[in-house]
């Protein structure tokens, strides 16, 4: 299945690690409808690793664990639909996952064909344990192929990590979305780590096949699986903004069923999720700026209506100025052309002068712009 707009809903790895059930997934469900996330874009609800038994039934299919699900998959996949939802679930390219299931690995085809008898919508793949001697292009192009010949549409999300050079042959596989790094974790060096990560790979995220930053921690604030230390909301909403600017899939990863209010407000901004959602998909374009430093990420992107993007990012801990010339943007006093400018996250205006954006950003803080191109 191809997906023409990064993908958008929960996975369950962030907080409940091998904690899921039955319940759980239902709550989760209604919990989404009710928060009227399905409105703001995010329909796929994904159950991660630890789901079934240990070792296959004699017909060699992965069975569910019948204590955390006593009706099955299938039943699951029903409810979630049942609620206007799309229904994830997780396996490996490895003979185990990463915690120690069964994997894939000799059982692509029966496998996504039991995906599909349950009703699953969208398979995220990991790359625990698989074969030394097999490259994973052909790994996951096994999978790609068994997912497209199981008689559903299922998004194929490949967690290869980024590793084995990824990027070089990940769209020949079918895949949806791949991830590009490591795991993230819930602190701002691991945030800072993986944006840093993504300048190298701009030119491989696109339309069809999508750049996965890893799931969200927005919300989390240390609690969790992958909870460790916690960020504030403007840790979380820089966060945010980042992963939508650059056309990352957005997969929330907090518990949705006790969600803060401040976490629904940063995950539920509209004209943010927008800028994701963009249907050309273009590339970020990094800009240099006056003055910016390391810490200062400067970003554009050219929308699909001719508006412009601009991502304004302090990843460090004191305050910092951006200031950005309209010329990198193609827009010099030659032009006659200004930009009309709206900062999302507070709505204001965007004041420009001598054809110079200047803003000021607090510590760990952003500005996300949606700019008009209009006549001086």
């Amino acid at each position: 299945m191809m997906k023409l707009t990064p993908p958008m809903g929960w996975n369950s790895w962030n907080t409940f690690g091998e904690h899921i059930n039955e319940q759980l997934i239902y709550e989760t469900a209604d919990a989404m409808v009710e928060k009227g996330l399905p409105q703001k874009g995010y329909e796929y609800l994904v159950i991660d690793d630890c789901w079934s038994l240990k070792e296959r039934d004699g017909q060699g299919r992965l069975v569910a664990d019948p204590e955390k699900f006593p009706h099955g998959m299938k039943a699951v996949a029903d409810y979630v639909h049942s609620k206007g939802l799309k229904f994830g679930m997780y396996s490996c390219a490895g003979n185990l996952t990463c915690a120690g299931y069964p994997g894939s690995f000799e059982h692509e085809f029966i496998d996504a064909e039991t995906f599909a008898e349950w009703g699953v919508d969208f398979l995220k793949y990991d790359y625990c344990y698989h074969s030394p001697i097999i490259p994973g292009k052909y790994l996951y192009r096994r999978m790609g192929l068994a997912l497209e010949n199981c008689g559903r549409d299922i998004l194929f999300s490949a967690c290869s990590w980024g590793i084995d050079e990824t990027h070089e042959w990940i769209k020949t596989t079918g895949a949806s979305m791949w991830r590009s790094t490591g795991d993230i974790f819930d602190t701002w060096e691991s945030i800072k780590n993986l944006t840093r990560q993504q300048e190298k790979l701009h030119p491989y995220n696109g339309l069809g096949c999508f750049n996965d930053m890893d799931m969200l921690v927005v919300g989390m604030y240390g609690k969790g699986n992958v909870g460790l230390q916690g960020c504030s909301d403007v840790q979380y909403r820089t966060h945010f903004s980042i992963w939508a600017f650059m056309g990352s899939p957005l997969m929330i990863g907090c518990d949705i069923r006790n969600m803060s209010q401040a976490a629904l407000e940063i995950l539920g901004n509209e004209e943010v999720v927008r800028i994701n959602q963009d249907r050309l998909c273009r590339q970020p374009v990094k800009l240099v700026g006056t003055w910016s430093g390391e810490d200062l990420l400067l970003y554009s992107r050219q929308l699909e209506d001719g508006d412009i993007a601009i991502g304004m990012f302090n990843l460090g801990e004191g305050k910092a100025v951006a200031r950005l010339n309209l010329d990198e943007l193609g827009l010099p006093f030659s032009t006659g052309r200004t930009l009309d400018a709206t900062e999302l996250w507070s709505g204001e205006k965007v004041e420009i002068k001598n054809a110079t954006m200047i803003r000021e950003l607090e510590p760990f803080g952003c500005a996300m712009i949606r700019a008009k191109v209009v006549r001086l």
